[in-house]
């Protein structure tokens, strides 16, 4: 039963992001042999002056035992 939780800026229409959607479901059912219905996905905007206290310290800094691909970047330089 997997639960994505994708967090990205503001800024994407509808459109962009049902297609995100499908294109993250299609990839999950595929890799994890998993039927529609059991994925499901979440989008959270985020504004940029709230990403590095919201996102990059406690998911990617703090989480990361968790964190599969790391950013290649560093909101605090």
């Amino acid at each position: 039963m997997p639960h994505i939780i994708v967090k990205m800026h503001p800024g994407r229409s509808e459109q962009q992001k049902a297609r995100l959607t499908e294109a993250i479901v299609r990839d999950v059912m595929l890799v994890a042999n998993v039927g529609d219905d059991a994925v499901s996905v979440t989008i959270e905007e985020v504004k940029p002056e709230d990403w590095a206290d919201k996102v990059y310290k406690p998911d990617i800094m703090e989480g990361a035992g968790k964190l599969y691909k790391k950013p290649g970047y560093d909101p605090f330089r």
